[in-house]
């Protein structure tokens, strides 16, 4: 049977749903809507591109959290691979967190 292909805008889709399984610890908030993700690109034959930050440059779980999405998004099906790249500009600000995100921590 041969493998499924899937379109850009399904990886994407499939991508950010995986992304939004992974949660800061800290903040109980997944790391999607806390606008951690900077930048996602899909390229047409699966590879994911994933430019990240954290809270904080001195996060302490950074590794964890690079690792848990480096996981999550290979275990999607049609990705053939995933780079993640963590940067601190611009420095993360609450301005990025999702409506979803404001309201759970009560920002809103």
């Amino acid at each position: 049977m041969a493998e499924k292909k899937y379109t850009v805008e399904e990886l994407q889709k499939n991508v950010i749903r995986a992304i939004k399984q992974v949660y800061d610890p800290e903040i109980s908030v997944n790391v999607y809507d806390l606008g951690l993700i900077y930048e996602l690109k899909i390229g047409e034959k699966g590879d994911v591109f994933i430019k990240m930050t954290m809270t904080s440059p001195t996060c302490p779980l950074a590794d964890d959290l690079v690792n848990d999405v480096n996981n999550a998004v290979s275990d999607v099906p049609g990705v053939t691979g995933v780079q993640i790249e963590l940067t601190f500009e611009p420095e993360w600000d609450q301005s990025r967190l999702s409506d979803e995100a404001k309201l759970e921590l009560g920002l809103m």
